[in-house]
């Protein structure tokens, strides 16, 4: 169950030639494939590109009509290693995933698909997941084309050049034999706009046909001696058929006059982030029409020599917008102009920061300071003035005065009872060495958990653990992968390895039914009947076909005090060999996403709804606030009183709740204050609620009274 459904939105795919397609950029992605007549798509979700992946699940019916195949595959290596199908083949397919954590895992299937090349045209769609908005290690898509010899195109952000960029991969995969790069940056992904739609295409030759004609060619295969030909072939044949077809299509562009003092080159999909600075600059308006010559690479590898020597003649300066370090692009037009003679200054990260994300106040002030350095007479006296941008004031550090938010669980998250467990386990029997991994469960890294020490990978966590199997050790390992992790590379990497090396640690499996980082799709374990895909594959029956023999299964992640005496039997356990913990409960946000609508409907209806409510008693209280530190939970805040006697803030659950009872349960476990309270909101009573409810209000109104008259009262003297 995905987090977005666009049940609605791909109906737009049906869209045939002359009618205009507006939408979200990968929208326009699934169009454009099918436009060019995909025989087969496969991929891993993540971010900026699970949508892509939602869409195309969305899809399948279209597909189908098609008779193209779609995958969501087990990891991003399996998604890259379906482009086989190209290798011998005239098909085109398409895969797509998150880079760089997943062109990671898809490196060695994409070097070995990269040696022996393509027939068919062969376009890998990676999600650049850079910046600040990003939740993995900073790192770049390029190093991969240059190390494979992969050809990696940029578009500019606008859904007709996302659309070209498209068609134009296939067509360079074909004429060069060669798999292509597709980078779609985050706000390429999410971009809205419009284009005019062709007709769809069904391919000229789907698996089944391929299936039915086998075919083979020895010198595609990558093996002895014919990998050492792919190489020479890449150099010789492959390169400069890619060189030919970019420079003839013009793939990259040109914009603003033809000679000037200076000039800008950029990666295509820094496009909008540099008119947007010159505008502000007043050297651009809002069509894009500029007064400094602008050379857009909207094929970042290879980069075509003549071309930019031709962009740089006549110039004194040409700045490079290369988001990123290192700055290969930088690098390689330095080399040019150095081989070439040219006196042309080629300046970039001298203006531009050398890492992190050119958003547009970055992008302002370095285009800014190169400009008034280097050509001050294109800039207003206004603008050309030291530290001045051109628009108001100087935007203050907000770090300074805005508190930090570190990110954590969702509202109801059954994982955090799990840290909970884990921090009570901690104070009994002292601190552990604990692995983290990729997914949900990272969030006890931060607030108020604070545990884990490290995280190597999607489903690496206990695998990262495994050096601490010390049979000198006196105390066990414990680490964490999620369901995700799990069916994506733990399995094998992380549990069959702990199995195999006779590893003592511990290993608590995460499971929330879902991919839920990921936007909550379904995986081999997921609860949910899917259509198309098969699940309800326990995760217990995997770990025991992996040969575990200490194995507990917790169905209820709420239930803190089973979850802290299974982890305490686990660590004291004299039983060797890996102990594997599997706590399960469904995700919180993909249960409401489901449940909600439908008790909102039978309360609409007239039906009568209970639904749980938790609270604290403010005179139980005592403000210690020990519950929050084993909680943690967004809904439970705190709230001062007006009561003089009492200067601490109390414990406050506020109308977010979803009623999960992890505090309550917390509280309990951890022996806190009993100021915990659940209360059933009844919707659509019936008679007799309404029956119960007066007689209650009686007789605690009865009582309160009685309380009150039984208060000592001091007369005035």
């Amino acid at each position: 169950m995905a987090e977005r459904s666009f049940a609605k939105e791909v109906e737009k795919l049906r869209l045939g030639d002359g009618e205009e397609f507006a939408g979200e950029g990968i929208l326009a992605i699934t169009k454009a494939l099918l436009q060019c007549g995909v025989g087969y798509v496969g991929g891993y979700q993540g971010a900026p590109i699970s949508h892509l992946m939602d869409v195309l699940a969305d899809a399948q019916d279209i597909l189908g009509e098609l008779g193209v195949h779609f995958e969501a595959s087990a990891s991003e290596a399996t998604a890259t290693a379906m482009l086989a199908a190209s290798v011998h083949y005239p098909i085109r397919g398409a895969a797509t995933f998150k880079s760089t954590v997943g062109t990671n895992v898809a490196s060695d299937a994409l070097a070995n698909l990269a040696s022996g090349g393509v027939t068919g045209g062969a376009l890998i769609i990676v999600g650049e997941d850079y910046g600040e908005g990003s939740s993995i290690m900073q790192e770049r898509s390029h190093a991969f084309a240059m190390k494979s010899q992969v050809w990696l195109l940029d578009p500019r952000p606008n859904l007709p050049s996302i659309v070209k960029a498209v068609e134009d991969g296939f067509e360079l995969s074909e004429v060069s034999n060669t798999p292509v790069m597709l980078q779609v940056r985050i706000r390429c992904c999410h971009v809205h706009g419009k284009f005019i739609a062709k007709d769809n295409k069904r391919p000229a030759m789907t698996v089944a046909d391929a299936l039915d004609n086998p075919r083979r060619d020895t010198g595609r295969i990558v093996l002895p001696p014919a990998s050492f030909l792919h190489e020479k072939e890449k150099v010789a044949k492959r390169w400069p058929a890619a060189v030919d077809f970019i420079r003839n299509n013009n793939i990259n562009e040109f914009f603003g006059p033809g000679a000037g003092s200076v000039g800008i080159v950029m990666q295509g999909g820094m496009y909008n982030a540099v008119i947007r600075a010159l505008q502000r600059l007043g050297l651009a308006d809002a069509y894009g029409e500029t007064d400094v010559p602008l050379y857009v690479l909207n094929a970042v590898y290879p980069l075509i020599d003549d071309e930019f020597l031709e962009f740089c003649e006549g110039k004194d300066s040409v700045l490079v917008v290369e988001e990123g370090q290192p700055n290969y692009i930088e690098q390689a037009f330095a080399a040019m102009l150095h081989k070439a003679g040219r006196g042309t200054r080629l300046v970039g990260k001298e203006y531009l920061p050398v890492a992190g994300e050119y958003t547009g106040q970055v992008m302002l002030d370095g285009l800014g300071a190169f400009l008034r350095t280097e050509a001050p007479q294109l800039l207003s006296a206004e603008i050309r003035a030291p530290n001045k941008s051109g628009e108001g004031e100087e935007i203050p550090d907000l770090s300074k005065v805005v508190p930090g938010r570190p990110p954590g669980f969702c509202i109801g998250c059954p994982e955090r009872p799990i840290f909970a467990a884990t921090k009570l386990v901690e104070q009994e029997l002292g601190k552990h060495h604990i692995a983290s991994d990729i997914g949900c469960h990272l969030f006890s890294i931060m607030p108020p958990f604070e545990l884990g020490a490290t995280t190597m990978g999607y489903g690496l966590g206990p695998a990262s653990a495994s050096a601490f199997n010390s049979p000198e050790a006196k105390r066990r390992s414990i680490s964490f992968v999620g369901d995700g992790g799990f069916w994506h590379n733990g399995l094998t990497s992380s549990v069959g390895n702990a199995v195999f090396n006779r590893n003592d640690g511990v290993i608590v499996i995460v499971d929330n039914f879902y991919s839920a980082a990921t936007g909550g799709q379904d995986i081999l374990s997921s609860r949910a009947n899917n259509r198309t895909k098969s699940t309800q594959h326990p995760i217990t029956k995997a770990v025991e076909g992996m040969g575990v023999k200490w194995l507990r299964h917790i169905d209820r992640t709420y239930d803190v005090g089973k979850v802290q005496a299974t982890l305490k039997e686990a660590l004291t356990t004299e039983e060797g060999g890996p102990k594997v913990i599997v706590a399960s409960s469904e995700c919180m946000l993909n249960r409401q996403r489901r449940e909600r609508p439908l008790v909102n409907q039978a309360i609409k209806d007239g039906a009568r709804v209970v639904k749980p409510k938790f609270g604290v008693d403010e005179d139980i209280c005592t403000g210690d606030h020990a519950c929050m530190r084993l909680s943690g939970c967004p809904s439970l805040s705190v709230k001062s009183l007006d009561d003089p006697l009492r200067d601490d803030p109390v414990a406050s659950i506020d109308q977010n709740c979803v009623g999960c009872g992890n505090c309550g349960e917390v509280a309990d476990a951890a022996v806190l204050c009993p100021s915990f309270y659940r209360a059933d909101v009844v919707h659509n009573p019936s008679g007799w609620d309404r029956f119960m409810d007066r007689m209650r209000s009686g007789v605690i109104g009865f009582l309160q009274r009685r309380r009150e008259g039984r208060r000592l009262v001091f007369a005035d003297a």
